[in-house]
C-alpha cells in the first residue's frame, strides 16, 4: 500500500483516494470510460467524480468489507496505469 500512497493515494477512512486532471472534458470522460471498463472487468466499482470540467476524483472501498481489500490496491494500480498511458 505505501507505493500507492508514494503515487499520490491517500487513505481516508478506510478509501483509497487520488485526484487527476485531464487536458480538457473530453480526455476527462475518455479516462472515466477506460477506468470503467477495467472496473466492470474486475467486478469492483469505484466512485467516480467529474469536476471542474477536466478533474477526475476516484473513491476505492470494498463496501463489503468496509475496508481497502486487495481488490482496491489492484483497481487503484490499474487507474494509474490508464492514466499514465493516456499521458
Amino acid at each position: 500500500m505505501n507505493i500507492l500512497i508514494d503515487q499520490g493515494w491517500s487513505e481516508i477512512d478506510s478509501k483509497l483516494i487520488k485526484n487527476y486532471v485531464l487536458t480538457n472534458f473530453v480526455e476527462a470522460i475518455n479516462f472515466i470510460n477506460l477506468i470503467a471498463e477495467s472496473a466492470e472487468n474486475m467486478d469492483h466499482h469505484p466512485d467516480l467524480k467529474l469536476y471542474n470540467y477536466k478533474n477526475v476524483r476516484i473513491t476505492l472501498t470494498t463496501h463489503s468489507s468496509g475496508r481497502i481489500t486487495d481488490k482496491d490496491i489492484d483497481l487503484a494500480k490499474q487507474v494509474d496505469q490508464i492514466y499514465e498511458s493516456m499521458k
